[in-house]
């Protein structure tokens, strides 16, 4: 039988600048080897349209996916690129990168989710890297009641195997946006020892997780975990090997250690965040 073992609620916060998001973070382990979830959702132009001028990273990756509205990124790589609904992004920020996010100005309300996933300390200091993902090249399955769209990783599901778009995030981690239909059940096969993270974003679970919520569930024996809608819902799907390594966030970097950050802040501040360092 499927074990929730936690509910949390995302709570409400400004980014950026002013962006009005919905929040869950927990850099203490219990998401390993996820780190934060934002809900980016605001119809209010003036709640979303300052959007996320340049600012750094390093030692994580970041997972953009867009429901509704979308965004501009540039950053000190040299990429440019813009994500629509169904859209996704994808940052391994490794040693470090200045990046910026800005909403379109088009865009009727902004709706999605940009989220954070560690790195082992072994590729925390790797160059970064970049892509935007289309949702045409996202998995997708559909049967009768619901549907479920593989962003990146392998999901085994009752329905079948969905592979997404995105090659790798984190180590081996998945995500995937779920589409159930009210009293619908879905069922997901897990590797050994994952749990399943499921934000809701619209609608409830008869688990009791409702909109605005994550849930954190344990699988039974066969590693299987069971979801069943209350009503018509929306969930965003996340799994992955947990790291079990040691993390020091401080701001916008995450490492393994309190020197590591020390060295992190001196790197931005003498612009040195983005010099891969040369090995000899």
């Amino acid at each position: 039988m499927t074990h929730l073992k936690q509910i949390r609620a995302a709570q409400p916060t400004q980014d950026g600048a002013g962006v009005k998001i919905r929040r869950i973070h927990d850099f203490g382990g219990s998401l390993d080897p996820f780190l934060m979830v934002d809900e980016l959702k605001a119809s209010v132009k003036e709640d979303y349209i300052g959007g996320f001028p340049p600012h750094p990273h390093r030692g994580f990756e970041t997972l953009t996916y867009i429901i509704h509205g979308g965004l501009t990124h540039e950053d000190s790589m040299g990429n440019k690129g813009e994500v629509h609904a169904g859209d996704a992004q994808w940052m391994s920020a490794g040693h470090g990168v200045i990046h910026s996010e800005m909403p379109l100005t088009d865009s009727d309300g902004l709706h999605g989710f940009q989220i954070w996933i560690n790195l082992p300390a072994k590729r925390k200091l790797d160059a970064p890297r970049y892509k935007d993902l289309r949702a045409a090249e996202m998995g997708q399955l559909d049967w009768q009641g619901g549907q479920i769209k593989s962003i990146a990783g392998t999901w085994q599901t009752h329905a079948g195997e969905v592979q997404g778009g995105l090659p790798q995030l984190g180590e081996g981690a998945a995500m995937a946006d779920l589409q159930l239909e009210a009293g619908q059940t879905f069922k997901v096969t897990l590797n050994p020892n994952q749990q399943l993270l499921a934000y809701v974003y619209q609608g409830s679970l008869n688990a009791g997780v409702k909109t605005g919520q994550l849930g954190t569930f344990v699988a039974n024996d066969q590693n299987q975990i069971e979801l069943t809608s209350e009503e018509a819902s929306g969930l965003l799907l996340m799994t992955g090997p947990a790291l079990k390594e040691p993390v020091v966030h401080y701001g916008p970097f995450v490492m393994n250690t309190e020197e590591e950050i020390h060295q992190a802040i001196k790197d931005y501040q003498t612009g040195q965040l983005t010099q891969i360092p040369v090995v000899e």
